[in-house]
């Protein structure tokens, strides 16, 4: 492995053990002693990674770097996932999170903004294109950035208003969720029981 840095020893070490477990690698990353590898389930699976698979690839990994004597230094390793809120880094990142809301950091200003918020339309290996949605009279314009000349960048999850308790929506959607209640008629109503004395 001569020439090879830590992180691409990592790299050919984790593969194997993801593809086995039907999972990719996301990314990889050694900082300040910590050893940050984030695994991901397939793009377009509704399931993300469990806790199971990520205590099992942590001792596969630990087993194979230990073994191999990898990191000459004192280290943690963090085996994760992306979470909701997803890095995005690399071409393959941008690609994978098409049509999802992103906030763009830039590293120079590009027609007086430096922030771009809207959604990802569009990536290739060296540019990324937001659609901005900021002044409805005009319409969404589209941004398009070298991804060299970003800063940070990450996914924005979008989190769904919760009805306040005891409205008809708080009920709908309680009824709708519960599904357990033994009647699929939405007008239907429990009664109480009779309960006779002995």
């Amino acid at each position: 492995m001569a020439g090879a840095t830590l992180i691409d020893t990592v790299v050919s070490l984790v593969e194997p053990i993801l593809v086995d477990l039907g999972l990719e690698l996301y990314d990889c990353d050694f900082a300040g002693g910590t050893l940050k590898v984030t695994i991901d389930t397939p793009a377009g699976q509704d399931k993300g990674v469990d806790l199971e698979q990520l205590a099992l690839v942590t001792r596969l990994l630990g087993r194979e770097l230990d073994h191999g004597d990898i990191v000459t230094q004192r280290y943690t390793l963090e085996v994760t996932s992306p979470g909701l809120e997803r890095t995005l880094r690399t071409p393959a990142h941008f690609s994978r999170e098409i049509g999802k809301d992103v906030n763009v950091r830039l590293r120079s200003d590009i027609d007086g903004r430096r922030r771009l918020n809207g959604t990802l339309v569009a990536a290739t290996d060296i540019t990324a294109t937001i659609r901005l949605l900021e002044d409805l009279a005009i319409g969404p314009i589209d941004v398009t950035v070298s991804i060299a000349d970003i800063e940070k960048a990450r996914t924005v999850f979008v989190w769904a208003p919760t009805p306040k308790p005891g409205t008809p929506e708080s009920r709908a959607s309680k009824s709708r969720s519960s599904g357990r209640s033994g009647s699929s008629n939405p007008n239907a109503s429990v009664q109480p029981a009779e309960v006779s004395a002995l």
